[in-house]
This record gives C-alpha cells, structure tokens and sequence, in this order.
C-alpha cells in the first residue's frame, strides 16, 4: 500500500474530524500528502500540526464551507493553483438529520441536499477535469448503507445517499477505459459526532451502540484501497448482506424487521 501512496496528493473533506480525520492519519502514515478540507480551521491546523510532530508528514489544509458554492470554488482554484498535480478526491463530508417527512424542516432538508449531494458533485466535477488532465486519479464517495435501505425517518437522510450512490455508479461507467478509478463507500452507522446534529437525543445511536462501526477501522479500510480498482466498499458486512435480500424481498424484510427499522 505504501508504493501506491508514495507522495501521492489526495483532497479530503471533512477532514477535520471522525472519519476524514482517520483517513488523512493513515494516507500521511502511508507517505501519502493530505490535503484537508473543512469548516473549522483551528481542528486543520492541530490536525496538521499532530501530523508533523507525530509522523513528520507534510500536509495542507484549506478552510472552506461547502455549503457555499462560491467559496467552494474560490478554494478549489487555489488548490489547484498551489498544487501541481492532485492525485485523489474523498468526498467524506456529510450531514445527516432524523426526522419524519411531516415534521422535518426545509431548512434541514436543504442543509443536506447541499452538502450530501450538490457539494460532492461539484467537487467531483472540478476535481475530474484535473484529473483528466493528467489522465489519472481516483474519486472516492462516501455513502451509506442507507442508500440500499431506507428506514422511518431518514428518507430525506437515505434519498441524499441514494443519490451519492447513483452518481458513483454512473460516474465508474463514464470512467470505463480510463486511469481514473471510482469507489463507493457504504456504511453502517459509524462512531463520530455524525449524531450530535441527527440524533440529539441519542435514541437511535443507543439503539445501535453494539452494532457501530469504528472511524479508525473504517478509514483504514478506505486508505487500504486508495488506487486501486475497488468497486464498493460496504461495512459492516452483515448489512450489505441484508441489503442484498432486501433488494430480493423487501417487504418480508420490513415486516420481519420493522422493530429494528423504527429505532431512530
């Protein structure tokens, strides 16, 4: 994995916390340069910072809110001015809210449709046009489980990775014949302050404590497949394995599991 990571500049965001955070730990550990995108510039620099002292890795990080289209832009022209070759994309950031349809608010709606979804595709978008250039690169997207199974108030939650998920599928094919590799992530629930923001009363991430999954391990198994022509990576797989019967008999499955499906 080294060899392959060797120097390599890869974009990460929302790196400045749980899984992004991991992800730009092992690509530096692995002689990898992160590049890390996000919100909080104060979390980038004592992440940059740790990264040095602990591993003498170089890195970069940039401040932006994704959410804005015109700063997203103006970061990505400067990445792409400071930086001669880009080599990799993980689109981590991402927001989720649980809420039923009736009660959910536009504005939460909006919050994930433009982070989950809009965002990631114009990262990719411009990203790609780089990687073009250089006739190499590898777009990683991270989804969700969700996007296979949608559950009592997470539609809004589910139809923004189901989105990711469409988007990947249909971008892999539109790389076919190139260097350019795609790779989709799909997750379970994972141990990060992912659910401060959609589960504030802690219902679901009680519910679910014995079955989430680890940033460390999941980033780790995100690195471990950086430049190569991995298709999904789905955790845990108990859940990808449900996924796929669900797709066979849905509606045993929301029967037998309707219990499980209404814990949030």
């Amino acid at each position: 994995m080294r060899y392959r990571l060797k120097n390599k500049k890869i974009l990460i965001t929302g790196a400045s916390s749980g899984i992004g955070e991991r992800i730009a730990w092992y690509i530096a550990e692995n002689g990898g340069i992160p590049i890390m995108l996000a919100r909080s510039i104060d979390k980038l620099e004592k992440q940059q910072q740790l990264l040095e002292q602990e591993l003498r890795a170089v890195s970069f990080i940039y401040q932006v809110d994704l959410q804005n289209e015109t700063e997203l832009n103006a970061v990505m022209n400067d990445i792409l001015l400071d930086h001669k070759q880009i080599h990799g994309l993980i689109n981590n950031a991402g927001v989720g809210k649980f809420a039923y349809v009736k009660d959910i608010t536009w504005q939460d709606v909006d919050h994930m449709y433009q982070l989950n979804v809009f965002a990631l595709i114009n990262m990719t978008k411009r990203t790609l046009v780089h990687f073009s250039q250089y006739q190499e690169g590898h777009i990683i997207n991270i989804a969700s489980q969700a996007a296979k199974i949608s559950t009592p108030k997470s539609a809004v939650y589910a139809s923004t990775k189901h989105a990711v998920l469409g988007f990947t599928n249909a971008l892999r094919q539109e790389m076919t014949g190139t260097k350019i590799n795609v790779t989709a992530v799909n997750l379970g629930p994972v141990r990060t302050n992912f659910f401060a923001q959609a589960d504030p009363e802690g219902t679901y991430q009680r519910s679910v404590e014995r079955y989430m999954l680890d940033p460390d391990r999941v980033a780790k198994k995100v690195v471990q497949h950086l430049f190569t022509t991995k298709r999904e990576i789905n955790l845990p797989y108990w859940m990808e394995l449900g996924g796929k019967i669900y797709q066979l008999f849905p509606g045993l499955l929301e029967r037998v599991l309707k219990r499980q499906f209404n814990k949030k």
